[in-house]
């Protein structure tokens, strides 16, 4: 029995991203995501300037006039999003976790994706595969994967985005548009994002909060690990270990930034403390620049 208060959630997510998709990005979707080739449509009588390599002799040669075949793109897909719901999910230092943000951004790929007439599919992983829900058209069915982001509890606590991976491209027998939103706070994936990115178009939704960046000036605080439930008592006051901590943090974006670039990964990064609207508009006019 879903509860109130997640059904107030999901309408109101449905309202708030439904409107995104009918005003920014349900084309940018389409124009973003080509389909995986061109289909044979029907033949039509010959007009000048039509390219006479598209000529149907066949038809011509019956008819005695000019026929050509007309093409069209090969327009459905399917949509697999894979959303990272561990532990570290739950962070948040500002109003919203970086669950939150999975969440909205998974929503507004679905609908885009269903108005566009592709399927839409979901794995939920933590260390472990959480959940798996087949694609699917229909609003009726993107209804049901926000319900399952919302209401669905890891049984594992830490991060394996290769076994992720590994998971996905065996349940996909074709070539689909996979999405995998994480805060990346893992290693050794190296493989398995080459793998999906040769097989599948592999976008990775990089999720951070400004608190995980750099730490404040706050004296002594208490931290524990989400994944790991390691506690630590931190003097956050020392410029050395707030030094240390940023440096740290950022060979990890460095890494994982080049890690993209060297695989041609594509790679929207998002924050807690910002609008996701912006990063998201600039991934769908990257995209729609190569066509």
């Amino acid at each position: 029995m879903i509860s109130k208060e997640v059904l107030k959630k999901i309408r109101k997510l449905e309202i708030q991203t439904k409107g995104l998709v009918n005003t920014l990005f349900g084309g940018e979707y389409q124009s973003a995501f080509k389909g995986r080739g061109m289909a044979f449509s029907e033949v039509r009588a010959y007009n000048y300037g039509d390219d006479i390599r598209q000529i149907d002799w066949n038809v011509t040669a019956r008819t005695g006039d000019p026929y050509i075949k007309i093409f069209e793109e090969e327009r459905e897909q399917t949509l697999m999003l894979c959303v990272d719901i561990s532990a570290s999910g739950v962070f948040g230092s500002d109003h919203q976790r970086k669950m939150d943000i999975a969440i909205e951004i998974s929503a507004v790929l679905a609908f885009s994706a269903i108005k566009n007439g592709d399927k839409v599919g979901l794995v939920l992983f933590s260390d472990i595969i959480e959940k798996v829900v087949p694609p699917k058209k229909g609003r009726t069915h993107v209804l049901r994967l926000i319900r399952e982001l919302y209401t669905t509890k890891p049984k594992g606590v830490g991060t394996k985005i290769a076994d992720a991976l590994s998971y996905v491209n065996r349940l996909l027998d074709r070539r689909a548009i996979v999405v995998l939103a994480s805060d990346f706070q893992d290693e050794s994936f190296e493989k398995q994002l080459r793998i999906t990115n040769q097989k599948h178009d592999l976008v990775s939704i990089v999720i951070n909060d400004p608190f995980e960046e750099e730490l404040p000036d706050i004296g002594l605080v208490p931290f524990q690990d989400a994944e790991s439930g390691k506690e630590i008592l931190i003097d956050t006051s020392n410029k050395k270990i707030r030094e240390a901590y940023r440096k740290k943090k950022h060979i990890h974006q460095k890494s994982l930034d080049d890690t993209f670039l060297k695989m041609k990964v594509d790679a929207v990064n998002v924050s807690t403390n910002k609008s996701y609207v912006r990063p998201l508009m600039n991934f769908f006019q990257r995209r729609m620049s190569r066509y």
